[in-house]
């Protein structure tokens, strides 16, 4: 069955928020930080509950009310968020009161805002939803399963309407701790020259990104969802190439069929290894761009990945940071996303247009 993607909305380091990245030039970072771009929030939240929100509750539902509102619908039939580090300031800000207040006269604010369902329950609340609501917390699948959700409920009822998305911050206490794991880069390093840089590590990213997916097709959609897939820790390249070949064949299509690669390179010389296999063998023939430079790596980046093929579908022009003269936008019909997190969690989302 196929999924339509009727409206999706992103809050990124970049000026994704009204789809301006496609008309701007990208903002340049040199500290291994990505922060968001947070927009004017006094036409989406009323500024009361806009206090007691931390940045990840403001970014996600934030997100969301702007893909329902492009869509002109007021609820949803389901609301799927997808998470890997929930409310981390929160929950930091929850555990340092702990140490501080020795564990006397805590106030529970920071600890009910510290789930990792506090987006998706934030969302319900303002759309006063009372349909399903479910939150994924499975690391670097937790985008990926948040969508193979609601692509199963669509499969049952084509006739519902479901938001599915996902959010994710990064702290500084955060960023020191997976720094000493080897995730980010030990020097700085600007974001625009992440692919050039060939050391250990990558840079830190957050964002949001919401889509509206309906069972149903409409004129104004934005692209088809064909498939999503995942799988986790392959032996080695050749399982990799195995599996894409499996994913093309089950959707009776074939490499050539594809006209863009959007790979999840994030300037690690050793994660990025099965890419460059992938360019040099199947997709020796077919263009591919990056984008973790543009939101950094952060467990749920294939959001932002997403929202961007839909873009380029929909608009059929490629954002200025990403122009290639090899690729012409206007020719783009079917588009693969192949993403990586930490070499273990791997995931295909096969779209096309509408």
């Amino acid at each position: 069955m196929k999924i339509f993607i009727r409206a999706a909305s992103c809050i990124s380091p970049q000026q994704t928020f009204n789809h301006e990245l496609f008309f701007s030039q990208p903002k340049e970072y040199s500290n291994n930080i990505l922060d968001v771009i947070e927009p004017a929030y006094k036409d989406i939240i009323d500024a009361r509950l806009l206090r007691r929100m931390s940045k990840i509750i403001r970014i996600g539902t934030a997100t969301a009310l702007a893909c329902l509102k492009e869509a002109d619908e007021k609820n949803v039939d389901a609301i799927i968020t997808g998470t890997a580090y929930g409310c981390m300031e929160d929950s930091e800000k929850f555990l340092k009161s702990i140490v501080e207040q020795d564990e006397q006269a805590l106030s529970p604010t920071s600890f009910i805002q510290s789930t990792h369902n506090t987006v998706g329950a934030q969302i319900a609340l303002m759309l006063k939803c009372h349909e399903y609501n479910n939150t994924f917390v499975h690391r670097g699948f937790s985008f990926e399963h948040a969508l193979i959700d609601a692509l199963l409920l669509l499969n049952e009822n084509q006739h519902q309407q479901i938001l599915a998305g996902s959010a994710d911050e990064i702290t500084d206490l955060t960023f020191s701790v997976l720094k000493r794991f080897g995730l980010y880069k030990q020097s700085p390093v600007s974001n625009l020259d992440l692919f050039t840089a060939n050391t250990k590590g990558s840079i830190a990213g957050q964002g949001a990104a919401f889509f509206l997916l309906c069972g149903e097709s409409s004129e104004n959609d934005y692209a088809i969802i064909n498939a999503v897939e995942t799988f986790y820790n392959p032996a080695d390249e050749i399982v990799v190439r195995n599996k894409i070949e499996q994913l093309l064949s089950a959707q009776k299509i074939k490499t050539d069929d594809i006209d863009l690669i959007i790979t999840g390179k994030n300037g690690d010389a050793k994660n990025d290894c099965v890419y460059e296999d992938l360019e040099t063998n199947i997709f020796k023939e077919i263009p591919s761009i990056n984008y973790k430079h543009l939101c950094g790596e952060y467990p749920t980046s294939s959001s932002f990945a997403l929202w961007l093929a839909a873009n380029i579908l929909k608009r059929k022009v490629l954002p200025e940071c990403l122009e290639n003269e090899n690729i012409n936008a206007k020719e783009i019909k079917t588009i693969l996303i192949y993403n990586s997190y930490q070499s273990k969690y791997h995931s295909l989302i096969l779209l096309s247009s509408n």
